[in-house]
């Protein structure tokens, strides 16, 4: 099935015919195979993990699929279609991205939900490119072009990086904080009281869900021998949390993983304020499939605490996994759970 922006941006594919597209910030469908209809080549970047995966699992002639903050490479294409982020911070920098892999005088196409702060795009324009008309409004969606007037040059992610210092139960850490990652400057709520609660731990820990990396610089910060692990399906995240522990002279593994179904053997412990939410959507499955995989990647004798707010309903997957649920401490919004 295709989303409304790929369908508004599938109703106008003569406009990429015969050319070597590129498709930034793709979405978890088939658009990028259905262009090549009409486009030479696709080039897709995706910037979720989960999205990536959908759409290299159907790979075909002709499509080259990535996942990451950039490509792997300088290549030039005849248009580049940009779709509006969530996260509108994020939208200068793949501006950016766009100009620098368009050939010159190059079409940009961006396509967004109404809903989702596309209306105003024609605002947001960047030195790169003229202004923006509108070519379409369909599906609650618009679809905007633009031609490029300059050129850019490639990204350099420490202009994009916004690092501040962090006070943690663990001592001061700096955070480095790229566009498109959530962060409130300060500790938040649940992850302090996370962070207030850990026990001592030892071996392979891993912090799910790792953002910018304020646990796993935490964790290291209070023991510096621990074999840290760090995923996340955002590439963003994970560049920001690869940048945190390079900040504070800390090593880790840094990589993207659906669930825990990229990492590898066990963990002696995994620690978390684990994501709940599927786009804009909040959602239980993530929940049940975190615990049930932690589950099977523990030692027998590992450690498992995570924090989570309390209208989530951990207490029954964890119960059926776990055997029991544990909670040592709580406030009136979140809980720490351990095993």
């Amino acid at each position: 099935m295709l989303s409304n922006p790929s369908q508004t941006l599938l109703r106008n594919a003569h406009l990429v015919k015969g050319q070597n597209v590129l498709m930034l910030n793709i979405e978890s469908d088939h658009a990028a195979q259905a262009l090549l209809e009409h486009a030479n080549a696709v080039t897709a970047l995706a910037l979720d993990f989960n999205h990536y995966q959908t759409v290299y699992r159907s790979k075909v002639a002709n499509l080259d699929v990535f996942f990451g903050h950039q490509l792997p490479h300088q290549q030039k294409f005849d248009s580049v279609v940009i779709y509006y982020p969530k996260a509108k911070p994020l939208l200068a920098y793949l501006l950016q991205l766009a100009a620098h892999h368009l050939n010159h005088d190059g079409q940009l196409l961006v396509v967004g939900e109404n809903k989702g702060g596309i209306k105003s795009f024609a605002k947001q324009q960047s030195c790169y490119f003229d202004q923006a008309f509108k070519l379409d409004n369909a599906r609650h969606c618009l679809l905007y072009s633009a031609n490029q007037i300059a050129d850019a040059k490639a990204i350099d992610l420490a202009d994009w990086n916004k690092p501040y210092t962090l006070s943690t139960p663990q001592g001061e850490i700096t955070i480095c904080n790229l566009v498109g990652v959530f962060s409130e400057k300060k500790l938040d709520a649940g992850t302090e009281l996370l962070l207030e609660n850990l026990p001592t731990l030892q071996g392979r820990v891993l912090d799910f869900g790792c953002g910018a990396g304020v646990i796993a610089a935490s964790l290291l910060k209070a023991q510096a021998d621990l074999q840290i692990e760090c995923v996340d399906i955002n590439a963003m995240a994970l560049a920001s949390c690869e940048l945190t522990l390079a900040a504070n002279n800390m090593q880790g593994k840094v990589y993207a993983s659906d669930g825990l179904n990229q990492t590898q053997g066990q963990f002696d412990a995994i620690i978390s304020n684990p994501p709940f939410h599927d786009g804009l959507a909040s959602t239980t499955d993530i929940a049940h499939r975190f615990v049930a995989d932690s589950a099977k990647a523990l030692t027998p004798s590992g450690q498992w605490q995570i924090v989570a707010n309390r209208h989530l309903p951990y207490s029954d997957v964890i119960s059926q996994y776990f055997g029991q649920v544990n909670v040592i401490a709580e406030n009136n919004k979140y809980k720490v759970y351990v095993r």
